[in-house]
């Protein structure tokens, strides 16, 4: 219905904010990230919108960028995460990181949000893994450093046992150019590096 609302932010409350346009007040729940990078109140904002209609109300949820809706979006396909849980998730995790955390299977990472379990986490990578979609993440899939080869996987594990999450050193892996020359104790030592400035 509505794709999205531009006009003068009027209020910012927790989990909300009322956006002015043309007379009308547009109240949209926010997730703690877009909360954060909400501009100062009486500036003008764009806020991208989902309309979730029930029984008894419709509510509108707004995004700063289109990326955190889609994602939005695909996480209320999972099957028991409705607005509210992926409004977590999102306030807990930016959209790049979630990304990653998808593709690590890093369900540790995921179930850091706000009334998120092990088992909601691991339904959400089950369930989006496939449908994660975008200009970063086609091309980490298309790259020798996305496929989970022996060598990559012996790096996350050997990382991991030192505390890092999946997610995190896959994020450092697709910052370095590694070829099949490279070894794991090099690979190893570059991602530490990357890792340090994380």
């Amino acid at each position: 219905m509505y794709s999205y609302i531009k006009g003068e932010l009027v209020d910012v409350a927790g989990d909300h904010i009322v956006v002015d346009n043309n007379g009308i007040g547009y109240q949209m729940f926010i997730s703690s990230s877009t909360h954060f990078h909400m501009p100062a109140i009486g500036e003008d904002v764009k806020v991208y919108t989902y309309l979730n209609v029930k029984e008894d109300a419709m509510q509108l949820f707004g995004f700063l960028t289109k990326e955190e809706l889609e994602l939005f979006k695909l996480l209320i396909t999972v099957n028991g995460i409705g607005p509210k849980n992926a409004l977590g998730i999102l306030g807990t995790l930016e959209p790049s990181d979630l990304r990653f955390a998808i593709m690590a299977e890093d369900a540790k990472a995921i179930s850091k949000a706000p009334g998120v379990g092990a088992k909601s986490a691991q339904r959400i990578i089950i369930e989006l893994k496939d449908k994660i979609d975008s200009v970063e993440t086609s091309a980490l899939t298309n790259s020798p450093v996305a496929s989970l080869n022996t060598m990559k996987r012996d790096v996350i594990d050997s990382l991991e046992n030192m505390g890092y999450s999946s997610s995190q050193v896959l994020k450092a892996m697709d910052e370095l150019e590694i070829s099949d020359d490279d070894n794991i104790e090099d690979v190893l030592k570059q991602v530490l590096v990357k890792l340090s400035f994380l």
